[in-house]
């Protein structure tokens, strides 16, 4: 069945079948576009799994014993734990599931966009293949959203302020985000990394989404426990700036103020909720402040938008949203209901 072309390096399989459930139903639920792709992937990842000694020897000993639901999903577990650590796979898992995600998150909100691959296709450089995700806006393919994957600790913040221009290059969160946008022709970009892969430089700097001026926005998930909601969140505001920016020459240093004004806001809102989860007594008043935090996310999108449409604010909207009385008086309604249920 296997042949080996020792002169091109290459191997040959003949027609075969395979009898199993599990890998039945995995590619019965993919397009059949994409079950040829899926089926190399599978069969690359699975060698470098055989690879490893120890992994090796699992799947030698119970080789006779698998077959029960439970030995299956403990040895997929096993193995995917064992593989995301290693840079040769650990990249590409990230690229599809993330991919996988934002589709779904499309889907739920009734969103015309797309998420597609293109980490193994060159762009508008020369045999440059940065910019592992594009993502289709509104249906749109010339209005596109680019997504770097970099699970790796290797890759640090590299500011412009701190950029040793005579050392060898090396890739950081800077060069990729402004690569991927130049190569993949994008409106917007982001970089994502995960919790346990990321170099503390940018954890410092940015614990759940965080945005650079003029560069693009770098997210924070936790792929191990299946958390990318702080990529649904970089995502959306990533989105609005692709779809409202304007031909005009913004003040940039006007953007990083709003926008960094709403990631601050979003990332409070985020440390209030897990405190709602592990506080039960203090739900009270976390509720209070996780309102006001949704409520000042929503009042900030507003001027983002607004700034993003007309190419600037008038001082009377600078006032507004200085002063944010909208939000003040909004928030006191809630406070007042959230005091009403408690006491009943």
């Amino acid at each position: 069945m296997v042949r080996m072309d020792q002169q091109l390096k290459r191997l040959e399989v003949s027609s075969f079948e395979i009898d199993n459930s599990i890998v039945f139903n995995y590619f019965d639920n993919l397009p059949a576009s994409e079950r040829d792709e899926k089926l190399l992937r599978a069969i690359y990842i699975g060698v470098l799994a055989l690879m490893e000694d120890r992994i090796s020897a699992f799947l030698s000993k119970t080789s006779n014993e698998l077959g029960t639901e439970l030995e299956s999903l403990k040895m997929i577990f096993d193995m995917k734990k064992e593989l995301f650590y290693k840079s040769s796979v650990k990249g590409m898992l990230a690229e599809d599931e993330i991919a996988e995600y934002l589709n779904q998150y499309f889907i739920e909100k009734l969103l015309k966009d797309k998420a597609v691959l293109t980490g193994n296709i060159a762009g508008n450089i020369s045999k440059n293949k940065t910019g592992d995700i594009v993502c289709e806006v509104d249906g749109k393919p010339n209005l596109r959203i680019v997504i770097e994957c970099k699970f790796d600790k290797g890759i640090r913040l590299g500011d412009i302020e701190s950029k040793e221009i005579f050392t060898r290059k090396t890739d950081t969160a800077w060069s990729q985000l402004l690569e991927a946008q130049a190569n993949r022709d994008a409106k917007v970009s982001l970089i994502v990394f995960d919790i346990s892969l990321v170099d503390n430089s940018i954890l410092k700097k940015f614990e759940n989404v965080g945005y650079i001026p003029g560069i693009g926005f770098v997210v924070i998930v936790n792929s191990q426990k299946g958390d990318y909601t702080n990529l649904a969140i970089a995502y959306m505001l990533a989105r609005d700036i692709a779809l409202n920016a304007k031909t005009v020459e913004l003040d940039k240093e006007l953007l990083a103020v709003l926008v960094n004004r709403i990631i601050k806001d979003i990332n409070e809102m985020l440390s209030i909720r897990t405190l709602v989860h592990s506080n039960i007594e203090n739900n009270k008043a976390i509720l209070k402040q996780l309102d006001k935090s949704m409520l000042l996310m929503e009042f900030n999108q507003q001027y983002l938008k607004k700034f993003l449409t007309d190419g600037t604010l008038t001082k009377e909207d600078l006032l507004n949203y200085y002063q944010a009385e909208d939000v003040r008086d909004k928030y006191s309604l809630i406070e007042k209901e959230i005091e009403k249920t408690f006491k009943t």
